[in-house]
């Protein structure tokens, strides 16, 4: 039997999980890692895309996350993300409804403080439809 990972995924509001997986797949700058126990110890960048964590006996779950860092010791594995999305909560047509929003967001903005905003929040969206 391969040995257990201990992994956990935090966001800056709370710690998403925490527990013993088989494998967990994450978007790193470089490309994307596939981490499992006894993996060598790795300090990284991550980009936006999806975590994947797999453990037997159990379907795939997979986040979304916008960025952060994915630490590797020999206790276990850290994702520390900016945000993180289950993909499994989200739901398409109203992610849909809030690019269209935020697409007359951008377009309507008087200032660049504004459309700075609104244009973050939109690649934000993108990128979230992407992971779907």
């Amino acid at each position: 039997m391969a040995e257990k990972l201990n992994f956990d995924l935090v966001s800056p509001e709370r710690l998403l999980l925490s527990e013993q997986v088989d494998m967990v797949t994450v978007p790193g700058a470089d490309g994307d890692m596939g981490i499992m126990g006894g993996h060598a110890p790795v300090m990284a960048t991550l980009r936006p895309g999806v975590i994947g964590v797999e453990t037997e006996g159990q379907p795939e779950r997979r986040y979304f996350v916008r960025g952060g860092f994915v630490e590797v010791t020999l206790a276990g594995l850290t994702v520390l993300a900016e945000h993180t999305v289950p993909l499994a909560e989200l739901d398409s047509a109203a992610l849909e409804r809030e690019i269209a929003d935020a697409q007359e967001d951008v377009a309507d903005a008087k200032t660049d403080e504004k459309r700075r905003i609104a244009q973050e929040k939109l690649d934000y969206l993108t990128q979230l439809r992407q992971a779907l």
